[in-house]
């Protein structure tokens, strides 16, 4: 599924964000950037240990925030290291700082002049996140954000499952519905 907005197109696909020919792929990481499970083991897996070299020299990066490395291994050149919130009651600033970290991983790729980034579900795995909420909050501020000045032609959002996907789709005809 894809919709336009101003300049740029927003996609959906289910797969795996490790295998995206674009130009950066954001990874969920940790405050760390010390690896973890789902997607940001899978990252630094199939990215191999110069993403984790990278990381180290960084040190890290506090939550809403992201940083960016070398895409090692990967099809992609970079890879944005964007650390979600941990979700708690949804009344301690999480939309915030879910907001902050696609708003942050998109202004590190306009940093770097990319035009094709891919994001995963950040903080809906091991963080928690309600994914009809996180769903929302991704699409909408990615949507403000292309609405703005940006050399992003190309958003994806790669889902890992066929029902994330469905809740992404849903969430993104409610928010840019087709103009037929």
């Amino acid at each position: 599924m894809e919709r336009r907005v101003k300049t740029s197109v927003i996609e959906l696909r289910q797969g795996d964000i490790t295998q995206q020919h674009v130009d950066a792929i954001v990874n969920a990481a940790n405050t760390r950037l010390a690896g973890g499970g789902g997607v940001d083991g899978a990252i630094h897996r199939a990215g191999g240990p110069v993403i984790m070299q990278e990381c180290r020299a960084i040190g890290g990066c506090p939550t809403g925030d992201a940083v960016i490395t070398s895409g090692g291994n990967l099809p992609a050149r970079y890879v944005i290291h964007a650390v979600g919130p941990v979700y708690r009651n949804g009344a301690s600033g999480e939309a915030q700082l879910l907001a902050q970290a696609y708003r942050n991983s998109l202004k590190r790729a306009d940093e770097h002049k990319l035009k094709t980034v891919a994001f995963p579900s950040i903080s809906t795995g091991t963080y928690g996140y309600p994914i009809k909420q996180a769903a929302r909050i991704a699409l909408g501020t990615v949507i403000d954000y292309l609405n703005g000045s940006t050399s992003i032609e190309r958003v994806v959002f790669v889902l890992f499952s066929a029902h994330d996907l469905s809740v992404y789709e849903d969430a993104l005809k409610a928010l840019l519905p087709d103009k037929k």
